[in-house]
């Protein structure tokens, strides 16, 4: 008995972790125009008439030379959510007698 108790443990275990190896990363996007701003923590980037701000941190990978403004530059982005607030739907329509 305990030994089915605990290959059913593992199978859980097992199933759990299978599941977050097959789990997508965010996906990637691209920005590409000549740079109007830089920063250590931002680069600001002219895409048509709008001008694009993109955080970067000390992870950003630099692969080739130090931006400086008027450089064309390619920017791979992730989006990801940093809060979410909830709002209730609004209540549906009384009907009229």
């Amino acid at each position: 008995m305990r030994t089915r108790s605990t290959a059913a443990a593992l199978s859980a275990a097992l199933l759990l972790c299978s599941s977050l190896v097959f789990a997508s990363p965010a996906k990637t996007y691209q920005v590409t125009g000549p740079i109007l701003e830089v920063r250590n923590d931002m680069i600001a980037v002219q895409k048509g008439n709008d001008r694009w701000e993109v955080a970067r941190d000390p992870s950003t990978s630099m692969k080739s030379g130090t931006p400086k403004v008027g450089d064309k530059v390619l920017i791979e982005y992730r989006m990801s959510a940093t809060s979410v607030e909830v709002k209730p739907a609004a209540a549906a329509a009384k009907k009229k007698k």
